[in-house]
């Protein structure tokens, strides 16, 4: 049987990770890895977090399963935090799900259940793993220009242009904040403008928000989606709780759509059948430090601390860098660094190029110039804009 396998795709991160290992050099860089880690390299674990966790450790006498559909404190809490009170909770059908990966993952298969023929539209670029599962499901796939590599900006009118292309039922799958690969996001003026377009077309949306907090702020960041669900009947979200709460390994995330009528009945019962499927009931124990955290004032204050710090070290991190290339350069060339937004941006980098970042400088990130900002730190700033400076001269 097994014989007849063939080999898959290697993961072009995971194995970016493995050359990074085994690199000697000790001024080697990481700006690769998708995990927030703080100025000496390390991914520490919220204040918040740990104190849930001992508060937990107290209080938990099962271990039994919860519902197919998570615990619902956790799924309430988590639909507070993304949509507030921007829609009825009662139009808001959702499962628990093993982290964001899981809830796009289901979020696909939902979409495929309901109209198989219905065609993703697909931001270019954007999160590898999204065309990675939309082909291994076998899902009819299209893409629409996001992002300006010349300018470091989001190319809405060809976003537009291509958007308008789109048949009446098809998915438009959207970064709620914080772009991954680019950082570079839409403005709310821009959303608004993509809401009438969907709304005109009848194209129903999907967001991915995976990095809620890590921008401008909870509510800023949820903003958009906040809208796009409040504008149109009909809404996917996928929310993670990986990276605003620190609980990568736990494998915390959420599942919403946004529903009317009947249909958020039918949905929510389409969407505990498909954790039926996968993995039956949900991992709970991050989702119950979430809980934990978001019902007691304190630690929400806390936590909400934390990430505030944590998002305005990365916000400062971009302003040394676009400040450092501009004095390096004498020219506005990598201004759009400090305008983006979350962990990630693109610099606008050949492959050549970045290839030679890696092999001449030890300086590791993904083929097409996507560096995580979390991984710089004051020491590493100037080397990597001396490098930069050097490569694309």
């Amino acid at each position: 049987m097994f014989e007849a396998l063939q080999e898959q795709p290697k993961d072009k991160i995971l194995a970016l990770m493995q050359m990074y290992r085994d690199d000697p050099r000790m001024t080697k860089i990481d700006l690769g890895v998708g995990v927030y880690k703080n100025a000496d390299g390390h991914t520490p674990i919220m204040r918040a977090v740990k104190t849930a966790e001992q508060q937990w450790w107290n209080r938990e006498d099962t271990k039994t399963y919860v519902g197919l559909a998570g615990d619902p404190a956790f799924n309430d809490a988590m639909v507070d935090l993304v949509l507030s009170d921007s829609v009825m909770r009662d139009n808001v059908a959702s499962i628990a799900t093993p982290g964001g990966t899981g809830a796009v993952r289901q979020g696909f298969e939902l979409i495929r259940m309901a109209s198989s023929k219905a065609v993703i539209w697909v931001s270019d670029p954007t999160w590898p793993n999204h065309i990675s599962i939309l082909k291994y499901l076998g899902m009819p796939t299209r893409t629409y220009r996001y992002f300006n590599a010349q300018t470091g900006t989001v190319n809405f009118e060809g976003m537009r242009q291509d958007l308008s292309e789109a048949k009446p039922g098809d998915v438009v799958l959207l970064h709620g904040c914080c772009h991954n690969p680019t950082g570079a996001n839409l403005t709310m003026d821009q959303w608004g403008q993509l809401v009438t377009l969907m709304q005109d077309k009848d194209l129903k949306p999907m967001i991915d928000i995976a990095y809620q907090g890590f921008g401008d702020g909870l509510d800023e960041d949820a903003a958009a989606t906040r809208l796009v669900a409040s504008s149109l009947p009909e809404t996917l979200i996928a929310a993670s709780c990986s990276k605003n709460f620190g609980i990568y390994r736990e494998r915390t995330g959420i599942l919403m759509a946004v529903a009317q009528g009947e249909s958020v009945k039918m949905a929510q019962d389409n969407m505990a059948f498909l954790n039926r499927q996968n993995y039956s009931f949900p991992p709970d124990h991050g989702a119950r430090l979430v809980t934990l955290i978001l019902s007691d004032d304190n630690l929400r204050a806390d936590w909400q601390a934390e990430l505030k710090d944590v998002r305005n070290g990365m916000l400062r991190l971009r302003t040394a860098l676009a400040g450092e290339l501009k004095r390096l350069t004498n020219s506005d060339r990598f201004d759009f660094l400090a305008n983006h937004r979350g962990m990630f941006s693109r610099l606008g980098l050949t492959t050549d190029q970045v290839e030679t970042l890696r092999s001449d400088h030890a300086i590791y990130m993904v083929g097409d110039s996507r560096i995580n900002i979390a991984g710089l730190n004051d020491d590493t700033i100037p080397v990597l804009a001396k490098a930069i400076v050097k490569v694309a001269s």
